[in-house]
This record gives C-alpha cells, sequence and structure tokens, in this order.
C-alpha cells in the first residue's frame, strides 16, 4: 500500500509546508462547476476523482479535481478536506507559474450542488504509469528526453523552495503523443522556505532512504531520488525497488539492490532511528545465504542505457543524501549535452590522406561480454574474423583469438 500522509493545512495557508512564502500571496480565484460540461473520469484515488471537462464559454479543455462526498462532510472532515485543497492549490500555482513541467492551475471551483471545492487544472494526458503499460520499454533517446523535462521542472521547483515528496509515474502526465511530460498532485508538497514539517510522505517504492530511516529533516534531494526511480522505471518498464511491506521493508529492497551502508559511505547512517533494525535484518537474510545484487549496473546492460546515462542513474540513485545529484547538477552531466556541430575550416589538404584498407566481405562481428567498468576504458570487443576463417575454425575447433595469431594454419 502506498503511504501517503497529507500535511494538516489551514484556510490561510500557514501550515508548516505553507505554499505562501514560495510566490507573492494573492487570492485564488473561485470559479463554478455550472461553467463546465463533465466530459469523463480520468482517474480516482483516496481524495476522490479527476475529471475531464470542457468550458462551455471558451471549449478549453481542463482537469477537475472533485474531493469524494464523504471526506467533505459532517463539520469537521469538511473543513480539513477543503484546507487539503487549498494546499495543493496554493502549492500548484507556486510550483506551475513560468514552469511548462508542472501542469497549470486554472484556480478553485465551486461544486453548487454540495457547495464543496474543487481544483481546475490544465488537462494534459494520461499518467506515465499508463503510458508505460502502453509501452514498456522505452528507447534512450526517450528516456533522455523525459528526464530533462522531469529534472528542469524539479529544478525550478526547488528553486522555489517546494518539495514535492510524492514524484512517481501516476503523479507524472504524458501529453503531446508522448513528446512533453508534466508533474502533478502536489498534495504532499512542503516548503523549505518556512520551518518545514519534516514528515514522512509518498509512495514507498519511491521514497528516499532518509526519509524511510526515519532522518529527523532532509531537503529537495528526496525528489531527485524519486525521479531516479522513475528513471529506471522508464529504463526497463518495471519498478525497481519493490514495495516493502513497511518503511524497513522497503529498505532492505534498496540495501539488496545496491548493498548495504556503512560510515564511511555515509557517516550519519548509523545513528538515524530505523539503521540498527534495518543492518539487523540484511545481515539475518545473507546469514540464511540469500544473494544480494549490490550492483546497479546489473540492471542496466550497455544496450538498454549508455555509460552517460547511467551516471546520471547512480548519481540519483545514491543513497548518502549528501553526495546524491540535486537537479541542478544532473542537468549539467554529459548525458543531457546538446549536439555539437563541429565547424568546417577552409584549409588546403597537405598530403593526400591514405587510403583506408579495403573491409572485408563476409565478415562475422563476435561481441564479448566485457562488464561495464571495463568497457568504460576500451571499447575493443569485437572481433573480426572472415567467414572462411570462421567455418575452418569451427571444423578443426580452434578458438577465434587462436585462429588469428595462426592464421597459416587454417
Amino acid at each position: 500500500m502506498a503511504l501517503c500522509k497529507r500535511p494538516a493545512a489551514d484556510l490561510d495557508g500557514v501550515q508548516g509546508g505553507s505554499a505562501t512564502s514560495c510566490c507573492k500571496r494573492r487570492r485564488l480565484r473561485i470559479g463554478s462547476t455550472a461553467d463546465y460540461d463533465k466530459m469523463c473520469c480520468l482517474g480516482e484515488g483516496s481524495f476522490g476523482f479527476v475529471f475531464k471537462a470542457r468550458h462551455r464559454a471558451t471549449g478549453k479543455i481542463l482537469a477537475i479535481k472533485v474531493l469524494r462526498s464523504r471526506d467533505v462532510i459532517n463539520g469537521e472532515p469538511a473543513v480539513a478536506a477543503a484546507n487539503e485543497l487549498l494546499h495543493e492549490a496554493r502549492f500548484l500555482e507556486a510550483a506551475s507559474a513560468g514552469n511548462r513541467y508542472v501542469v497549470a492551475s486554472h484556480g478553485l471551483v465551486r461544486d453548487l450542488p454540495t457547495k464543496n471545492l474543487c481544483l481546475a487544472m490544465e488537462y494534459v494526458g494520461p499518467s506515465l504509469h499508463a503510458f508505460l503499460h502502453q509501452s514498456p520499454r522505452l528507447p534512450e533517446s526517450t528516456v533522455r528526453s523525459f528526464m530533462w523535462q522531469l529534472l528542469s521542472g524539479a529544478e525550478k521547483m526547488h528553486e522555489r523552495g517546494i518539495v514535492h515528496r510524492d514524484i512517481k509515474p501516476a503523479n507524472i502526465l504524458v501529453g503531446e503523443d508522448g513528446k512533453i511530460v508534466k508533474m502533478c498532485d502536489l498534495g504532499l508538497a512542503m516548503s523549505l522556505t518556512t520551518q518545514p514539517l519534516y514528515t514522512e510522505a509518498g509512495t514507498l517504492p519511491y521514497m528516499a532512504p532518509e526519509m524511510l530511516l526515519g532522518k529527523p529533516d532532509y531537503d529537495a534531494r528526496v525528489d531527485t531520488w524519486s525521479l531516479g526511480c522513475v528513471m529506471a522505471e522508464l529504463i526497463t518498464g518495471e519498478t525497481l525497488f519493490k514495495e516493502g511491506r513497511d518503511e524497513t521493508g522497503q529498505l532492505l529492497d534498496i540495501f539488496r539492490v545496491l548493498g548495504s551502508l556503512d560510515e564511511k559511505t555515509w557517516p550519519e547512517f548509523a545513528s538515524l532511528p530505523r539503521a540498527a533494525m534495518a543492518q539487523l535484518l540484511l545481515q539475518l537474510e545473507e546469514r540464511e545465504g540469500r544473494q544480494h545484487k549490490k550492483n546497479l549496473d546489473d540492471f542496466f546492460s550497455e544496450e538498454m542505457l549508455s555509460d552517460e546515462g547511467f551516471q546520471v542513474l547512480e548519481g540519483l540513485l545514491t543513497c548518502n543524501p549528501d553526495k546524491r545529484l540535486t537537479a541542478a547538477a544532473a542537468l549539467k552531466l554529459p548525458w543531457f549535452a546538446p549536439p555539437t556541430v563541429q565547424p568546417i575550416k577552409n584549409v588546403a589538404p597537405a598530403t593526400p590522406a591514405k587510403k583506408a584498407p579495403p573491409k572485408m566481405k563476409n565478415v562475422l562481428l563476435i561481441k564479448w561480454n566485457i562488464p561495464r567498468a571495463i568497457s568504460k576504458k576500451t571499447k575493443k570487443n569485437v572481433l573480426r574474423v572472415s567467414l572462411a576463417m570462421w567455418t575452418k575454425a569451427q571444423i578443426n575447433n580452434i578458438p577465434p583469438a587462436a585462429a588469428l595469431k595462426n592464421k597459416k594454419n587454417i
């Protein structure tokens, strides 16, 4: 089950996760659901429903978030639900202003029959979760484009002191036939510019280790960890860290992939509330002889992700938050560098170039399985053998490498 602990909010938005300090305070505009025609239901959750609707006067298509009826009746629950919606509305306005990779806010709308507040937002398209069901394995070029947009959107949010805290495929929308992605659902967002309320918030498979370990404070790098989890899912089509039963179980799943931590890799680790229990359970598993993959690159071959892309993924999925990439730092890595065009110089050739040796016909290319760490240093992992040589070597049971050294004997 997803762990989503929403912060308590008040009507004035001055709770610890307030967005009022992220941007200049202004009154949220309030419209009416009578101005819209409901088209279809886009999704539902514990909060309520999201409908696709058309504005009658302008014809503009929007998404409207409607709270469940049971959440907004009988006095006090109604106030709490309205406060949560206001909390999200203010953070959405602050995060999306001038940020095209966060869903734009269109203000609040009051549902006339129930008098409940609803949140009107830009309509984008299906969630990334649904998109991956249709295309579970994306090419690296698409993964790079999606990650550049998400990190760019996160960078602007973080510059404003806003931490999303629940980035996952279900909270990312895909539009323009798969060309653009935008983050949504800021119901768990908090502000670092006031006194933050550091609570556990989010969805277990995408929660950062420091939050799972009960660290009393954290920063915007909980979002970059979540983006690393999203990136892994874009590449493989599967969740990298399967959802554990609780925070400790989720930590074990992370350690099984990345290896356990110690004071060298993260000096603060041993002092965190859940560290001792997680280490004890991991040691018990190891005594039982369970095998753990301790290298992230075991999950991502070079055919799936280039070395430059793996550098980004590895930097985002670093357990120690002090060493983890920020969104701004990740965008500066070579994987995101734009292609450069070398200028053509008008220089006369000094000497005629040597003719290249003729290409061998009927050549077999044999690719050796070399670990990523070795192949980073050398790309000479292809053996060229003529078809005739290969055939004769196979008949005589001679390895290809030996055949090259003893061409005259074949």
